[in-house]
């Protein structure tokens, strides 16, 4: 008989039909007269019970098994008694696929997460990290589903790259020179011209750079993948290694952009409530009280727009003793953009504007020469969460802007090219992938919504 997901047998499995299912054990118990088994296949969070008669062949060999063991089940779907679950197995047989060692480090219940990070091969094994990486992939989805219906184009932008589109130089460098005996030009320096692609390489930052060639000729495109910073932070918010997804879109402004950014938020979270509403219970009763009544907040709500001027004055009214000092022309901090989401507003909000001089070359410079046409979108619990520009398409501009951040403009002359031959007004955000997940989730930590994070001091599995 062929086996069926756990997921369709709960849902649309009536008594008295005929079923082979297989899955892990999630639970045993058992009393002098009745014993039950729970077993899940990972395609929902819900486990079907597994009644274990008296008749069953190898009763006493399953009673054995331990939370994790996997089984095989045939049987017949009878009425269940049990509140919230319409059917369970009264199995005919069980064979046991594979038994489980009692050194499983997932056994206990209430296994810290900062432990479960130690074993992340182990991790998705419990109900809450089967939760997320069931929503990271429906999520997934819904990203490729709001651009493609809106017109998209996606790119498949480089992870090799010789740009460093943020210009912080936090990049992981890649080479096949040998490390023990590089080969060195005038000055001692490495020549990087003996390696593999003859010049300085990393792995990318951002693929919004290659992302703007193709949205120059396209009109609206997006990127949707790997991204790697060389930052040795160690915040709950910051990974070496995420995934990002980036639109750019043509004959568009900073307010076209903004626009494009709240409707996607929105998307995703009334794509979650759609497609993940058991997960989504879950994370609601068990890892943040009252999340889902935060993100239909959100996806109701009318986002705040704040110049970033008037935000650092409200942060200074506040009467708030900051850890961070609110200064015009620094950026703002976790606990500031928390505050103006939270506490100010109640909202979702824009802070747009901000300082030329702490922003990267590639943005629009505002009339009044102090500030560039960008948006950080801040979210409740999250702070920001999207980061986003009009992108500086005159070239006389974006020229000053490279030599100002001590870039060499002969190395992005590529880049200048496209102002050069047909520019236009373009703009587009990028999103980390992780943050709207931790969003979603209720999840605290990034390394706890990616499968195998990659953190300083951390590279396995």
């Amino acid at each position: 008989m062929e086996r069926r997901e756990i997921r369709e047998v709960l849902e649309k499995g009536n008594p008295g039909e005929a079923v082979t299912v297989a899955g892990w054990i999630k639970s045993i118990r058992q009393s002098k007269t009745v014993a039950f088994l729970h077993l899940n296949d990972g395609s929902t969070f819900d486990s079907i019970q597994i009644l274990l008669g008296e008749g069953l062949a190898n009763r006493e060999a399953i009673l054995k098994q331990i939370t994790g063991a996997a089984l095989k089940v045939t049987g017949k779907l009878v009425a269940s008694p049990a509140q919230g679950q319409k059917v369970e197995l009264e199995p005919s047989s069980i064979e046991v696929l594979g038994e489980c060692d009692a050194t499983s480090p997932v056994q206990k219940a209430g296994t810290s997460f900062e432990f479960l990070r130690s074993v992340a091969h182990m991790r998705p094994r419990t109900n809450t990290f089967g939760a997320v990486f069931r929503v990271r992939a429906e999520l997934s989805y819904a990203v490729h589903q709001f651009f493609r219906d809106r017109g998209f184009v996606m790119c498949h932008s480089p992870i090799l790259t010789t740009s460093d589109c943020e210009g912080a130089g936090a990049m992981f460098q890649v080479t096949t020179l040998d490390l023990d005996k590089p080969p060195r030009g005038a000055g001692g320096k490495i020549d990087f011209e003996k390696d593999f692609f003859g010049e300085k390489t990393a792995l990318t930052v951002s693929g919004q750079l290659e992302a703007e060639i193709l949205a120059l000729s396209l009109g609206k495109v997006y990127t949707f993948g790997p991204t790697f910073r060389a930052e040795n932070s160690t915040t709950p918010r910051h990974a070496a290694e995420f995934w990002m997804i980036e639109p750019e879109i043509a004959f568009a402004d900073l307010r076209d952009d903004m626009r494009l950014a709240e409707a996607f938020v929105k998307h995703m979270i009334e794509h979650a409530f759609k497609h993940c509403a058991r997960d989504l219970q879950f994370f609601d009763e068990r890892i943040e009280k009252g999340l889902r009544q935060k993100m239909e907040a959100v996806a109701k709500a009318e986002f705040a727009v704040i110049p970033y001027t008037e935000a650092v004055e409200i942060l200074r009214k506040s009467g708030k003793d900051f850890q961070y000092k609110v200064e015009w022309g620094s950026d703002l901090q976790t606990e500031h953009e928390r505050y103006l989401t939270e506490e100010y507003a109640k909202r979702p909000v824009f802070v747009i504007d901000y300082p030329l001089s702490i922003k990267p070359f590639y943005m629009y410079c505002n009339d009044d020469g102090k500030t560039v046409a960008c948006m950080d979108l801040l979210v409740p619990r999250v702070g920001e969460l999207i980061g986003g520009s009009q992108r500086e398409h005159r070239l006389d501009r974006l020229e000053t802007r490279l030599k100002a951040q001590g870039l060499d403009v002969e190395h992005y002359r590529w880049y200048c090219d496209l102002r050069r031959y047909g520019t236009v007004p373009h703009a587009g955000f990028g999103l980390g992938f992780e943050r709207m997940l931790m969003y979603c989730t209720g999840m605290e930590n990034i390394r706890d919504v990616s499968l195998c994070p990659r953190v300083p001091g951390n590279a396995k599995f």
